[in-house]
């Protein structure tokens, strides 16, 4: 019996990884363009075709990887959160709470998180919360982004607490309400954004001010120098 040409030559086997690259890539694109004109052009002023045009994609590739206009804004946050580095700051923040037992290197090293994270994500959460108000579903981005960050600031407060570290007459929801001041977009907005002061004299600011309000009175100790990876520090459109 004769076999035709399709059953003598064996299939080509279907290569995912290059699709979830170049997946990955217009993605990644798409991220870079919207960050840019959000952060000059404003939230409301840009649209998901002039975003779609300038990365080179459809608008309903948009709408399918990130869910439209307001889940752009939403993995711009996601991904501001995990930092410059390749391994996310949460990962790394926990790493470095586990092996340090100085409650004033450990807060010097969240005052360098504070460095790494705040530009990336802070003119991206102002943004959010100038829009937020005629755009019910950056209302919920936030209110998500508020609780997690409560979550988070609770769980590093905890971790003074359990190991005998903060003052005695602080309790547990002070300590995380303070957290969640010193590593704030607005305290950034008003420090750095607003009032130009240049990010490690920022980081210097958010350690002392965290030391002072958490731990108890103790001899100076030796500084740690608050570093980031260069990164610029973008200012959100009014």
């Amino acid at each position: 019996m004769d076999l035709t040409e399709s059953e003598v030559k064996p299939k080509r086997r279907y290569d995912a990884s290059r699709r979830r690259r170049r997946a990955d890539e217009a993605r990644d694109r798409i991220l870079a363009v919207a960050r840019r004109l959000f952060l000059a052009n404003g939230y409301s002023a840009t649209s998901l075709s002039r975003i779609a045009d300038e990365a080179d994609v459809s608008v309903e590739t948009i709408y399918k990887s990130l869910g439209g206009k307001a889940g752009v804004v939403r993995a711009l946050w996601e991904r501001a959160l995990e930092g410059s580095g390749p391994i996310p700051a949460e990962r790394r923040s926990d790493e470095m709470q586990a092996r340090e037992t100085d409650p004033r290197r450990i807060i010097e090293s969240w005052a360098a998180f504070v460095m790494e994270l705040a530009p990336i994500g802070s003119p991206i959460l102002l943004l959010a919360r100038t829009a937020a108000a005629s755009d019910a579903d950056l209302a919920e981005l936030l209110e998500k982004a508020d609780q997690a960050r409560a979550v988070r600031m609770e769980h590093n407060a905890r971790g003074l607490l359990e190991r005998g570290l903060l003052r005695g007459d602080v309790s547990l929801e002070e300590a995380r309400d303070v957290c969640l001041v010193y590593s704030s977009a607005e305290l950034y907005e008003l420090l750095v954004i607003r009032q130009g002061w240049p990010i490690e004299r920022y980081g210097h600011f958010v350690a002392r001010g965290m030391m002072a309000a958490l731990l108890p009175d103790m001899p100076p100790g030796r500084p740690i120098p608050l570093q980031r990876k260069s990164q610029d520090a973008d200012s959100p459109t009014r």
